[in-house]
């Protein structure tokens, strides 16, 4: 991973940096979201901490299972290396929702309801911390300007394909959080267009296949993708009496947060190329 700087003996690295800034980001609009729909802010605050750990915990335990289990296996004290890398965003969305889940039914508060308030802060958290990912696609079979050079190869910058895919995900849940025709739609339609996302870029990365030319994580994509559908289906039904007032006041997007939303592609792009270059 590549290194800002040091503290004594303590290195700060580029992909920490992003994911500490994704973070914030997506507790922002998670906060911003909470107070709009009039939700307790001080559980809504804690709910997003605690599952932020868990879901942190889930993406290194998923990882190690679903992606270099041998290693580990031999290897065993460097399950604890989480600086050296080795994070399944897949494992921190499953880990995450089981957490969660379990806070939400302790704490009386509807885990739907709350599901959809984060959803637009999560993805938006996903496309930040991508910036300094250093898990690069695949060499290019052909030379295409936006390529990365990693040693004396040209790469596809598969970090970038997931952020700007991550980015028109977060601008669609934006456009559409007020418009919701159920408890829960949001976070559906998040889990599906993320899982579409991580879909489309596995592509172009290089993970264990289980049946060419899909990988593992294609196969999860898969699973989740039709688990959420069906959930879907089934909480829409369950709540035939849903009610919009119950949405929040409205909150139409303006020009300035659709460039917000742009700045972050160009500004994300220029930290990439100048960090890899």
């Amino acid at each position: 991973m590549k290194e800002l700087f040091r503290v004594g003996n303590l290195g700060i690295y580029v992909f920490g940096v992003a994911i500490a800034f994704g973070m914030l980001a997506g507790l922002w609009v998670m906060m911003k979201e909470a107070r709009r729909k009039g939700m307790d802010s001080s559980k809504m605050l804690d709910l997003a901490l605690y599952t932020m750990i868990a879901a942190v915990v889930g993406a290194r335990i998923y990882y190690i299972l679903a992606f270099n289990f041998d290693h580990y296996l031999q290897n065993p004290i460097e399950i604890f290396h989480f600086r050296s890398g080795g994070l399944s965003i897949q494992g921190a969305l499953i880990s995450g929702i089981l957490y969660a889940l379990w806070y939400t039914k302790k704490n009386n508060i509807s885990f739907l309801k709350a599901a959809d308030t984060f959803a637009p802060g999560i993805i938006i958290g996903q496309a930040i911390g991508r910036i300094g990912c250093d898990v690069f696609g695949v060499p290019m079979k052909n030379i295409y300007p936006w390529a990365v050079k990693v040693g004396n190869q040209l790469l596809h910058p598969a970090q970038l394909y997931e952020m700007f895919l991550d980015l028109i995900l977060f601008a669609y849940l934006w456009r559409g959080r007020t418009r919701i025709k159920y408890n829960g739609e949001l976070f559906i339609k998040y889990i599906i267009g993320f899982s579409i996302n991580r879909a489309i870029v596995e592509f172009f990365r290089s993970n264990p296949i289980v049946i060419q030319p899909f990988s593992i994580a294609h196969m999860t994509s898969f699973v989740i993708i039709v688990l959420a559908l069906f959930i879907g289906r089934i909480i829409k039904r369950k709540q035939s009496d849903f009610q919009k007032d119950l949405v929040g006041s409205e909150a139409n997007v303006s020009i300035l947060e659709y460039v917000f939303i742009a700045a972050i592609g160009l500004i994300g792009t220029w930290i990439y190329y100048n960090i890899h270059s």
